[in-house]
């Protein structure tokens, strides 16, 4: 498995830096949400077309790989469908260019149970049209396990109704587990589409959901990267700690070597009791 963290972690770093710290702390990746401010990734400064071979050199002089492009499309707003849809389709030809393999989006919230059936049959059918677009283009769309989708059910039954062969799962570790499923649960009835994962720790304190550093929290990662190792996972474990959201979550300069280290330790730690 590789390692690669997110860019939510270091909203105040430039791409340089990124590039740099992620060179010198020994990751293998980088996921970007965000670039210097700027969410909107095919606006970012490093993927404008002037500068994408000059980007593109740059992580191949430091021997880095973008694993995912994370977008914020949410199928669940009927008025925001449309928007959704084409920063889907700019991602997927940015991932193109850059040879990203996957971008992620969100079918996100239930705003009305009562509806419940037709938000299920928008969001597949907006996951489709990005599946049907990134077909043949070496993209997978990834449907993250978040918000009100964050347990295998819904997830399950929005793949259901798609068709794409270019579409798969994000494994968020943390939401289905926070809102009470079984790691190994989530895992057994999604593990043919988990294509790509993220680690993120929480924990409950009086009974309010606090993000923290990995391995402080309530989500068992031991139990995870087992039944990843067990099960062949060979892909990317890619660090998820929001800074950009929770400014009072601690810094890059403390997150990203505890992190690496962490995990680091941890699949030695599994590869030697197999």
């Amino acid at each position: 498995m590789k390692v690669a963290f997110q860019t939510l972690a270091c909203p105040n770093w430039t791409w340089e830096t990124i590039v740099q710290e992620a060179h010198r702390l020994g990751y293998d990746g980088i996921e970007i949400r965000g670039i210097e401010g700027e969410m909107y990734l095919p606006k970012a400064r490093p993927f404008l077309p002037e500068n994408v071979d000059r980007t593109m050199a740059q992580l191949q002089e430091h021997g880095l790989e973008i694993c995912c492009l994370d977008t914020g499309c949410s199928f669940h707003a009927e008025d925001k469908f449309e928007s959704a849809i084409k920063e889907g389709r700019e991602t997927i030809d940015l991932a193109v260019k850059l040879g990203v393999p996957y971008i992620r989006v969100f079918g996100d919230k239930l705003p009305d149970p009562e509806r419940k059936e037709a938000t299920v049959a928008q969001v597949a059918d907006g996951l489709e049209q990005l599946g049907r677009y990134a077909e043949g283009k070496g993209v997978t769309v990834l449907l993250e396990t978040h918000g009100d989708f964050n347990r295998h059910d819904l997830i399950s039954e929005v793949l259901g109704r798609t068709s794409s062969p270019a579409i798969g799962v994000l494994w968020d570790f943390e939401h289905p587990y926070m809102h009470g499923e079984s790691v190994q649960d989530t895992y057994d009835h999604l593990a043919r589409h988990i294509k790509h994962t993220h680690v993120k720790d929480a924990r409950n304190v009086d009974g309010v959901k606090q993000l923290c550093l990995i391995g402080d929290g309530e989500v068992p990662m031991a139990d995870i990267v087992r039944i990843l190792q067990e099960r062949g996972y060979t892909g990317w474990l890619s660090l998820e700690y929001e800074k950009k959201w929770v400014p009072t979550l601690e810094e890059p300069e403390v997150s990203l070597p505890a992190y690496i280290q962490y995990i680091t330790n941890l699949l030695h730690k599994e590869e030697r009791v197999s």
